[in-house]
C-alpha cells in the first residue's frame, strides 16, 4: 500500500475549501513548493472551482490563473492541470505540466484527448453525474458502483480511440460528484471492483461535504474524515490520493503502511 499523494493547488477565488487563499501566483507557487516538500509527488493546480452550484470561468480568466503558477511549479514535481477546456490543457502543458485532470472526462472539450494524444500527456478521467451547477440536485442511480464502473469504462474506450495510450489514463470515480452520503460511502466500500477496469485510480475525499454530513465537522475541521478515508481508500486499492493536507496524509499512510506491512 504505497499510493501517490496529490497535493491540490486551487488557484481559485471560490473554492469550497481555500478559495481565496492562493489566487495569487507567488501564493499557489508557494504553496506547491510546500506541498511538495511535505510528499505531494503531483501537483494538481485548479483555476475554476467544481464545488456544486459554482460559477463557470472563461478559458481567459482561467488560464490567466493557472499559466504562471504551472510554469513556477515545473520541476518542482509532476504537475496536473484540472481543467475542462483544451485551450487551458494545452497552455498548461506548453508551460510544464505533463498530466490533465478532466473531471467531465472529455464530455465537455473532446479535443482534450486528441491533445493528451498528441502530446503525450497524462489523462485523468473522473465519474460526474450531471456537471457543477447542478449535479447534487437529486442524483440517482441503480447500483452507483456499476454505474461508475460502466461510465469510467466507456470513457476509457473513447479515450483511447483519440489515441491517448491507455498506459496514460487514470480514473476517479468522483467522489462528492453528483453523489449523496451513502453513494460515497458505496463507492470507498466497493472500490476494489472499479480496479478490474485495470488503470490506476485516483480517489478524492479530502475536506468534502460528506464528511461533514457523519461527524458535523466544518470544511475546516475536517483532517480526521480525510485521513482516515484516504488510508481505507489506499487500503481498498487507491492509488493516488488527491488531497489538501498533503504532510497529515502522508503521515498516516506511513504509519498505515507500517502495520499492514
Amino acid at each position: 500500500m504505497n499510493p501517490k499523494l496529490m497535493g491540490v493547488v486551487n488557484v481559485t477565488p471560490d473554492s469550497f475549501s481555500d478559495g481565496g487563499l492562493f489566487l495569487d501566483a507567488e501564493a499557489a507557487v508557494a504553496r506547491g513548493r510546500e506541498l511538495a516538500e511535505q510528499g505531494a509527488e503531483i501537483l494538481d493546480l485548479g483555476g475554476e472551482s467544481t464545488r456544486p452550484g459554482a460559477v463557470e470561468v472563461s478559458a481567459e480568466e482561467e488560464l490567466a490563473r493557472v499559466e504562471p503558477v504551472v510554469a513556477g511549479l515545473a520541476g518542482v514535481a509532476t504537475v496536473s492541470i484540472d481543467t475542462s477546456k483544451a485551450a487551458v490543457a494545452e497552455a498548461a502543458l506548453a508551460a510544464g505540466a505533463s498530466i490533465v485532470n478532466d473531471v467531465t472526462a472529455l464530455r465537455r472539450d473532446p479535443e482534450i484527448g486528441a491533445l493528451c494524444a498528441e502530446r503525450g500527456a497524462g489523462l485523468i478521467l473522473m465519474h460526474m453525474q450531471g456537471e457543477p451547477r447542478t449535479m447534487q440536485a437529486n442524483p440517482v442511480y441503480g447500483d452507483v458502483v456499476a454505474d461508475v464502473k460502466a461510465f469510467l469504462a466507456e470513457r476509457l474506450e473513447v479515450a483511447a480511440g483519440m489515441g491517448v495510450a491507455e498506459e496514460s489514463i487514470w480514473l476517479d470515480p468522483g467522489i462528492g460528484f453528483g453523489k449523496t452520503l451513502e453513494h460515497n460511502l458505496e463507492l470507498l466500500r466497493r472500490l476494489g471492483e472499479l480496479r478490474e477496469l485495470g488503470r490506476p485510480l485516483v480517489v478524492g475525499t479530502s475536506r468534502k461535504s460528506f464528511l461533514g454530513k457523519i461527524d458535523g465537522s466544518d470544511v475546516g475541521d475536517r483532517i480526521g474524515g480525510t485521513i482516515a478515508s484516504s488510508v481505507l481508500a489506499a487500503a481498498e486499492g487507491a492509488d493516488v490520493l488527491r488531497v489538501h493536507d498533503v504532510a497529515e496524509t502522508a503521515q498516516a499512510m506511513k504509519m498505515a503502511g507500517a502495520i499492514l506491512g
